[in-house]
């Protein structure tokens, strides 16, 4: 009985509107694609040899395309970027080029001064959607959340998303044309579909660094935020206050001091317990905030529910292909009471 085919790698390179697989796939150093949850941007790294000199040094803002998978089961394809980083090195003579993704250049990083009143985040997000041509995927939940008030202040939208994402604990991001606004773990495509939950066997990989601390396990989070009509500093409370952490900003309204303190205490739930793990044979049908399952290791790491934080696939020019997984524990219920009182 003869052994099954080893997997063969597949991938696709189009720069500016250019297949340019077949004529840089001798050259290949390496490729390696960072998928990352949040505001960070998704990012290529294309090194390719340039012994010969015969290869041009490409424009920066034009456009790279990004497929990469196995021949046996397709090509996954994984977005346009934008070239923003070219370096020539030698001896011997080295091609890198670096490129961010599309959604999360341009206009929206550009600074600017407004301010919402009496609205809801939906409206917020959807504004800005509107503004930069995008779609909006904006949990329903949160969309109906009211904003009494908010500034924005020489800031670019990119980071307003982010702060708002922050406060929220939420996926604040572009992606595929779409505005992403959604619970961390609630586990969405940019179009909003459920993304399937993934099972990964210890011998699916060959590195792994699991790492778990009661240091900085807080039972409760403190924030406070101005009281003008009593012209005093009051707090609120998720949590308890056993071994509290208190959030140093005074906040202008008491919901937005509750938003926050509740959106840290689960961050801090979350980041109590972390993994990361090397799959020998890369995945690239793993994205960021999908939830994982593993299994053959320790039963505190197979008993935990693992959300995706980052994930990087690397293709070398031998014909390996690897994915590097970054996991925090799953979100799951947390617990939460509050309390107002004067600071």
């Amino acid at each position: 009985m003869s052994a099954a085919p080893y997997p063969q790698v597949a991938w696709r390179v189009v720069l500016d509107g250019q297949d340019l697989t077949e004529r840089i796939a001798p050259r290949l150093l390496d490729l390696t694609l960072t998928e990352s949850r949040g505001d960070e941007a998704d990012q290529v790294d294309l090194r390719v040899h340039d012994h010969d000199g015969r290869l041009a040094l490409p424009r920066r803002g034009v456009t790279l395309e990004v497929a990469i998978g196995w021949r046996e089961s397709g090509l996954f394809e994984k977005g346009t970027f934008v070239v923003d980083d070219v370096e020539h090195s030698g001896a011997p003579d080295i091609l890198t080029i670096r490129a961010r993704s599309a959604d999360l250049t341009g206009a929206v990083r550009s600074r600017r001064e407004r301010s919402w009143h009496d609205t809801t985040l939906g409206a917020i997000l959807g504004t800005i959607a509107g503004e930069h041509s995008l779609r909006a995927s904006i949990a329903e939940n949160l969309a109906k959340v009211r904003v009494p008030h908010l500034d924005q202040a020489n800031e670019s939208d990119i980071n307003l998303l982010t702060r708002l994402g922050k406060r929220f604990d939420a996926v604040a991001t572009v992606k595929a044309g779409t505005l992403v606004f959604a619970p961390i773990g609630a586990g969405t495509t940019a179009s909003g579909q459920p993304l399937p939950a993934v099972t990964i066997v210890r011998a699916s990989g060959d590195q792994h660094r699991f790492s778990v601390s009661d240091r900085d396990t807080y039972t409760g989070v403190r924030a406070y935020w101005g009281d003008r009509s009593a012209a005093r500093r009051k707090a609120v409370l998720v949590g308890t206050d056993k071994n509290e952490k208190k959030l140093q900003p005074t906040y202008a309204t008491e919901s937005e001091a509750r938003q926050q303190a509740q959106a840290e205490f689960q961050r801090l739930g979350r980041g109590t317990a972390l993994l990361s793990y090397r799959l020998a044979l890369g995945r690239a049908d793993i994205y960021p905030e999908q939830t994982v399952n593993v299994s053959g290791f320790k039963p505190e790491i197979d008993g935990t529910d693992w959300l995706v934080v980052k994930a990087t696939h690397t293709i070398d020019g031998g014909s390996g292909f690897v994915t590097a997984l970054e996991l925090e524990r799953g979100g799951g219920s947390t617990e939460e009471s509050s309390a107002s009182r004067s600071a």
